[in-house]
């Protein structure tokens, strides 16, 4: 691409937790170890210069350039459409707005929870796997530097950030209400990726006597473990396990159920009354909805945090509007830079 050449267009079309729930939005999920491919795939698409896309349990985006917009998100559109008929629950932007999105999810203001931390090292994971799939070149790698820059400075000069600041955190606030406190309570965790090691981290601050942690790696359960003095079960063990449980946080990676109400049923005859709070931060989910059919069980998936949230955005409000100012100041500063090329520039001028 010449200096004078016209640069290709940005948008981004995705679809998230205000837009769909999550029984729609797990139809969409891409997991992490596959995002490079699914990078690869896109980039195939008619029209589709450099895209990256990105994958957690609140949203499924794409960040695409192209010369031919409409096009190519017709085409990403039909591709989407192939995994599940949701068509209303998208949304897109173009240019500016595609460029000031961006920036709001990276600065945490467009999270369930606002502020939310993981999301700037899920964004940064998902263009170093478009980098590493070579789906990106100078307009992709250019907006997301000046985004991750101006994230950071969000973050520092207000304060976003400032109380509960995860999903993690907000199920701990869910599970205190469930039991009136968490001090003696005994919670199994069942995965040890991000989400499960700071929903450990915060459970433990706040007064959980007892951790277990389960995962298929049976390292990493054991090193989410020793960060949060719990103990340890095989993967293939944490069933009999339950009998003693008050809260499950169900957040592993599998693209299946792994808790079920046949697993559950012969548990809830030995506990009696004593009922069982399941938390599945998993998307797809991984705690079959029909469980809360048994008996004691109690279900909350991923969506049953957003009053919570609005609790927090509520508290944020003038630091929300203070990030936004500097959100749209920055904007001012950078868009002919990052989408407008040089010709364009020049005849802007006369």
């Amino acid at each position: 691409m010449t200096a004078s050449a016209p640069l290709p267009q940005m948008l981004c079309l995705g679809i998230n937790y205000r837009t769909a729930p999550v029984a729609v939005r797990e139809c969409f999920s891409v997991p992490k170890s596959k995002l490079a491919d699914a990078d690869r795939s896109l980039l195939t698409l008619p029209g589709m210069q450099e895209c990256v896309l990105l994958s957690t349990c609140n949203r499924t985006e794409l960040y695409y350039w192209s010369h031919t917009p409409a096009e190519t998100t017709q085409a990403l559109m039909r591709h989407f459409l192939t995994r599940g008929e949701a068509e209303a629950a998208f949304y897109s932007y173009h240019g500016r707005e595609a460029l000031l999105h961006l920036a709001e999810v990276a600065g945490g203001l467009d999270s369930m929870v606002i502020g939310e931390t993981e999301i700037f090292g899920q964004l940064k994971d998902a263009y170093r796997n478009a980098a590493e799939a070579g789906s990106t070149a100078s307009c992709a790698n250019r907006a997301f530097q000046r985004v991750f820059s101006i994230a950071k400075k969000v973050r520092t000069l207000t304060k976003i950030t400032s109380g509960p600041t995860s999903v993690g955190a907000a199920a701990v606030q869910l599970a205190r209400d469930f039991l009136g406190g968490l001090t003696g309570s005994t919670v199994l965790v069942v995965g040890a990726g991000e989400v499960a090691r700071t929903t450990a981290q915060s459970l433990k601050s706040r007064g959980a006597e007892s951790i277990f942690v389960a995962n298929r790696s049976y390292d990493k359960a054991v090193e989410l473990a020793s960060k949060v003095g719990g103990r340890v079960i095989r993967f293939a063990d944490w069933v009999p396990y339950l009998e003693h449980i008050d809260i499950v946080i169900v957040s592993t990676a599998s693209p299946a159920y792994v808790v079920s109400p046949k697993v559950l049923r012969p548990v809830q005859q030995t506990r009696g009354e004593r009922p069982l709070f399941i938390i599945d931060l998993s998307v797809p989910r991984n705690a079959d909805p029909a469980c809360a059919e048994v008996p004691g069980v109690h279900v909350y998936d991923i969506d049953a945090l957003r009053n919570r949230a609005r609790d927090t955005a509520e508290s944020r409000r003038g630091e929300i509007e203070s990030a936004r100012r500097m959100l749209l100041e920055w904007l001012e500063e950078v868009e002919f830079d990052l989408l407008v090329s040089h010709s364009e520039r020049e005849e802007c001028k006369r």
